[in-house]
């Protein structure tokens, strides 16, 4: 459930205003919003820099824990590793910018040979000059016939050449490559220093990753500071006092006036307004917090003034994972790897593990009864298995299509209900209350509507008359006002539009009967194809084989990607829009150590 929240305002005096917030801090239970706009003083910019270089030294030190003691011993600590770890990397650029820029010299000697600099100057000092020129072979028809040419080398298309004259001012219309100002010599031992020199700081680069856990442990201690900060500098003041607002879980308020008393600050605890930003906290119980890493996946909070749906989300979401999936033999290869990875990997979070469990389960059971393993017929008809195929739900029965159907679209109104009656009970007190009923009465006949549409379902005598209760329900109760009638308008604006979009979102559950059908039809279209081919040699066996773990590899992933665009969608969008969820929240974060 969304834990209740008390808005809290503590008043201090402000010589007090530093040691009461670390006392705040270590009490832990405050959400704290600011009052004043975040600073951006100097101090801050320096924090900010700081936790940029922090992040980048993070980046850089890799996540290998093996390290030599004697780097241990002289890395530092702190913001002195910090340092070191930037200094060597920004080091490192330096070196492999030089050395791009010399490989790039080196390339013209490749190019043109290994000719000396040094003679070319005493060829200069003796009145002759060399220049040194690139074009492409069409373009040799144009060389001036008056001009001494010697063409070093033809690459492809290009030509190399020199011109070799007694006048400095001699020049031709190509492009010219002058030659490197370092001697070749020179150059490959500079290039051979620096590779040295490269080696080396990487391998000062590698002694820093063991101590990651140190720059971590520092990153978190100048959140920490940046925290206090910013919230210190927020604080309002008023002359000489200073006070501070927040949210606070209503059990522990009775914690926070007892300190409050007893340091003597000035508290205000009042009911959160319509127009305050509260926090959302939700506590649920160990067995229910399973679904939790889906939320996490998808980044959602309800606001505080929504609901929590977890239970609800987990029963449906473990349905549509096993009818979107809908197959036996998936669902034990599931809980194989569930098994092997949580054994290889203990510190996997135990919400995750046991979430892949229930889906696995429920995939099974599913693929169990609709007779379902690898989309194989003559797997399901073996003695044991037979038994546990329930003939309605079969999926190698054709003529079981049409009640798969219908039966997606019971899931989905039972669903769209269910946020009804609780949006209902949450304005139970209200004439709003009668709104939601008539919401059911509409979904009601939408539902019988589109089974005559779609399954071709006779339409019961009594859904127009439920569809009437339901209409005038919504009109006059969805926005009661003293002026009835000006309610009913504003109400009837938008009515027409929220029914087709009612009608659209039950239809919508037909995606847990064709994306199920789907599965199965390709998990046995490889199967037939790896059937042809064969098992009667080695060849063609590893060739069946090849197709069978190909086909049913994608088979999977399609499954999973179905599970994230239409099961978590089934949940987030048209079971959570019935019950006006916008999942604005954001989550209860106390100031705390």
């Amino acid at each position: 459930m969304i834990v209740k929240m008390q808005k809290i305002t503590l008043v201090v005096s402000e010589r007090e205003r530093e040691a009461a917030l670390d006392k705040l801090r270590k009490l832990g239970v405050l959400h704290i919003q600011g009052i004043k706009e975040q600073p951006s003083g100097e101090d801050f910019q320096v924090l900010e820099t700081e936790k940029d270089n922090i992040e980048k030294a993070l980046q850089i030190a890799g996540e290998d824990q093996t390290v030599s003691e004697n780097m241990m011993s002289n890395a530092g600590e702190g913001a002195d590793q910090v340092q070191q770890i930037l200094s060597l990397a920004g080091q490192l650029d330096r070196l492999n910018r030089e050395l791009e820029e010399l490989n790039e010299k080196n390339r013209w000697f490749e190019k043109w040979g290994n000719i000396s600099r040094a003679s070319l100057q005493t060829l200069k000092e003796a009145g002759v000059f060399v220049r040194f020129y690139t074009a492409g072979k069409n373009e040799l028809k144009n060389l001036p016939p008056d001009k001494i040419i010697h063409v070093v080398k033809t690459v492809q298309n290009s030509v190399y050449f020199a011109l070799i004259s007694d006048s400095p001012d001699d020049r031709l219309d190509f492009k010219e490559m002058p030659i490197p100002g370092i001697e070749v010599a020179g150059l490959n031992e500079r290039i051979r220093e620096l590779k040295a020199e490269i080696e080396n700081t990487r391998n000062e680069l590698k002694g820093f990753s063991g101590i990651k856990q140190n720059l971590v442990a520092y990153q978190v201690e100048l959140d920490k500071r940046l925290e206090f900060q910013k919230i210190e500098h927020s604080m309002g003041a008023e002359k000489n006092i200073a006070y501070l607002q927040g949210f606070c879980p209503n059990d522990y308020v009775s914690q926070l006036k007892y300190m409050a008393n007893r340091e003597g600050w000035g508290y205000l605890i009042e009911e959160p307004g319509d127009a305050d930003e509260v926090p959302t906290l939700i506590r649920i119980p160990q067995w229910l917090r399973i679904i939790d890493p889906v939320f996490k996946f998808m980044g959602t909070v309800p606001g505080y003034r929504e609901f929590d749906i977890s239970f609800w989300f987990l029963l449906f979401f473990s349905i549509f994972f096993a009818l979107l999936i809908g197959d036996a033999g998936y669902g034990l290869i599931f809980l194989l790897i569930n098994f092997i990875f949580s054994r290889k990997f203990p510190q996997t979070p135990k919400d995750n593990t046991i979430l892949f469990y229930v889906l696995s389960g429920t995939t099974i059971f599913w693929g169990t009864i609709s007779g379902t393993w690898f989309g194989y017929e003559g797997i399901a008809r073996l003695p044991l298995l037979s038994s546990l195929v329930i003939e309605r739900v079969d999926s190698f029965i054709d003529a079981n299509q049409y009640f798969m159907m219908y039966l997606s679209f019971i899931i989905g109104i039972i669903h769209l209900t269910i946020a009804r009656i609780t949006s209902a009970i949450k304005v139970i007190n209200s004439l709003k209350a009668l709104a939601e009923i008539g919401w059911i009465a509409i979904l009601w006949a939408l539902f019988f509507i589109a089974g005559n549409l779609v399954l071709g379902n006779a339409v019961p005598d009594f859904t127009l008359g439920i569809f009437i209760l339901g209409f005038v329900l919504v009109l006059f109760f969805s926005d009661p006002q003293k002026n009835i009638l000006k309610g009913a308008l504003l109400t009837l604006s938008n009515l027409p539009l929220n029914i087709i979009s009612s009608f659209s979102d039950v239809v919508s559950y037909i995606r847990l009967f064709a994306v199920g059908l789907a599965t199965v039809i390709v998990a046995s279209s490889f199967n037939d194809m790896a059937m042809d081919i064969g098992f009667d040699s080695v060849t063609t066996g590893l060739m069946a084989a090849f197709i069978l773990f190909v086909g049913h590899s994608l088979n999977i992933m399609l499954g999973l990607m179905a599970v994230v665009v239409h099961g978590i969608r089934l949940n987030m969008l048209e079971f959570s829009g019935h019950l006006n969820m916008q999942w604005s929240g954001k989550p209860y974060q106390p100031f705390k150590e």
